[in-house]
Order: structure tokens, then C-alpha cells, then sequence
């Protein structure tokens, strides 16, 4: 369906794409888009062959946007895999009718309405970046060590642990275990020096 009426093609897919890509790598949104499946000037590279993804474009410099070459999760690998074989991203991961595409906001606010998240509150919106922040998430409530999440969705730790430290398990274990303590004076308080 597009503007309420259906038009023979499936006009969504390539959102499916970003979002599993976006879901496992926890990339920002221009490297997912930018993500080439052969080695381009100007675009990152996805290796069917080794599994790596390079999100830094080829002949651009680092900036403060970490962008660090990672193995790519095998299951996400194997989906970029039968994509390709079947036609469906010959150039690039996400691709529309043929054609990468530079940013997935044309069909974006279809798909969140469709799937009943959209909504007027700015802090509950369901951008592209929002995939970033879920992975990390994810990520870090699966057990991952920070340091871990820091180099593979190159974000650094002081972020991840500003905005994401609630999603750390047991990150406040000994807060919460001495919390019995609060008040009473009969027990010698102690404190021990956190290290980082």
C-alpha cells in the first residue's frame, strides 16, 4: 500500500533491513545506509566473505563518530548472505527498487504508524536512532562488559555509562545490598574505593 492504495510492490522491505541491521550492530543510521557490499569510494563495506563491516566510508577521515570495523553477528551475516543471492541488495544492504538508499525517512514514519508506536511525545519517538540505543541496551543487559559494547558500537564508555547505566545488571548491587544499613548507628559505616 502506498498513500492508501496498493501499488504491486512491497514498499517497506528496505526499512526490515536497516532495522535488522540497525537491532544487531547497534551502526548509527547513515553507516547502515552507507553500507556498500563491495569496496566504494565514499561508502563503508560489508564483506560477504569474512563477515566484517567496515562503517567508516573510504576515503574519509575519523571524526569523534567512532566508527569501527566489527564481525558482523553470524545471523545478521547470514540474512545479508541470502539477500544478496537473491537479488534483493546486490549494491548495498538496504536498498529501494534497485537503488541504495541515503536515508530510510520516506517509509520510516509509515512503518512506526503501522506498528502503533508512532506518537506526538518527542521523548518517546521512535526515530532511526532509537535501533542504536536498543542494541546497546540489549547489549549491556545481556552481560556484555561495557568496554565490550564501547568498541563494537563505537560509543565510549563514559556515554554508555551516562545514559545507558541503568541497563548494566548488578550495577548498583552494593548500593541496594547495604541499603539495610541506612540509619542505624550501630553499624560501623565503611567505604571502599570503587575502581573503574
Amino acid at each position: 500500500m502506498r498513500n492508501g492504495r496498493e501499488n504491486g510492490r512491497y514498499t517497506s522491505r528496505h526499512i526490515a533491513r536497516f532495522v535488522l541491521a540497525g537491532l544487531y550492530t547497534g551502526t548509527r543510521a547513515g553507516a547502515i545506509c552507507g553500507a556498500a557490499l563491495m569496496p566504494t569510494i565514499g561508502r563503508g563495506h560489508i564483506n560477504l566473505e569474512t563477515g566484517q563491516f567496515r562503517r567508516l566510508a573510504y576515503g574519509k577521515k575519523q571524526t569523534n563518530k567512532r566508527q569501527p570495523t566489527v564481525d558482523l553477528p553470524p545471523r545478521l551475516l547470514a540474512h545479508i548472505r541470502r539477500w544478496h543471492r537473491l537479488g534483493i541488495s546486490s549494491k548495498a544492504v538496504v536498498e529501494f527498487q534497485g537503488e541504495p538508499v541515503q536515508r530510510v525517512s520516506n517509509g520510516w514514519d509509515e512503518v512506526i504508524k503501522k506498528a502503533g508506536l508512532a506518537t506526538e511525545i518527542k521523548e518517546l519517538k521512535v526515530i532511526p536512532h532509537t535501533l542504536r540505543h536498543t542494541a546497546i541496551s540489549w547489549y549491556l543487559r545481556s552481560g556484555v562488559p561495557i568496554d565490550k559494547v564501547s568498541d563494537y558500537c563505537g560509543a565510549s564508555i563514559q556515554i554508555i555509562k551516562k545514559v545507558y547505566g541503568h541497563h548494566i545488571p548488578g550495577g548498583f548491587d552494593g548500593v541496594v545490598a547495604s541499603s539495610h544499613r541506612l540509619g542505624r548507628s550501630d553499624v560501623p559505616v565503611t567505604y571502599q574505593k570503587q575502581q573503574n
